[in-house]
């Protein structure tokens, strides 16, 4: 994995000298290293703990289970609105890391705690998210589309109803439901390929 790593970063052509300064931090906590979704992932005795990532405007270390971490420097940011369970630390520059070296080591050892104690996010449950009347119309409609869509995991479900009911139109929720029919029916999420 260390060379997946060392790959990564030398082909970074943004945020390098940030990733190594974080990398140095993650690895001096204790953490094992890993390349996951195309990205370095930090572990604690097997278990995900931080993914360290860059966007055109920062990096950040994303936390799995950052949602059940103390915060007290109110650090933590959730993605997107849609998130249950990550949170960040973004990181505009590399003087931001150095700054912060003892706040991140205090975070990281939180969310090890966090992993070690056994605590778990509480994810919504399906039935809890916005189901569009579409939709519906739709299983009514394609008895065998409601079969495939009930074969799906609840992950995907999820997936697939975030995509949906975010368009404010009718006319683009039915055209996103027909367009998405093709991977339901072979039981694919809306990110898989």
């Amino acid at each position: 994995m260390r060379a997946k790593v060392d790959q990564f970063l030398s082909r970074a052509e943004q945020w390098q000298a940030e990733f190594e300064q974080l990398r140095v931090i993650l690895l001096d906590c204790g953490l094992s290293e890993a390349f996951k979704w195309g990205k370095p992932c930090y572990t604690f005795q097997d278990s995900n703990i931080v993914l360290m990532h860059g966007f055109k405007d920062y990096c950040a270390l994303l936390f799995f289970k950052g949602v059940l971490m103390q915060d007290p420097d109110d650090i933590l940011v959730a993605q997107t609105e849609n998130v249950q369970a990550t949170r960040q630390i973004r990181f505009p520059n590399l003087q931001a890391i150095v700054s912060m070296e003892a706040t991140l080591k205090a975070y990281i050892a939180e969310a090890i705690r966090v992993e070690a104690s056994g605590l778990e996010v509480d994810f919504k449950d399906t039935e809890q998210f916005d189901f569009p009347d579409e939709l519906q119309a739709m299983f009514d409609e394609h008895p065998d589309f409601a079969d495939a869509w009930e074969a799906l995991t609840p992950g995907r479900q999820r997936g697939y109803l975030l995509h949906f009911s975010s368009a404010k139109q009718s006319k683009t929720r039915i055209s996103r439901i027909e367009k998405c029919m093709p991977k339901i029916f072979e039981g694919k999420g809306w990110n898989d390929r």
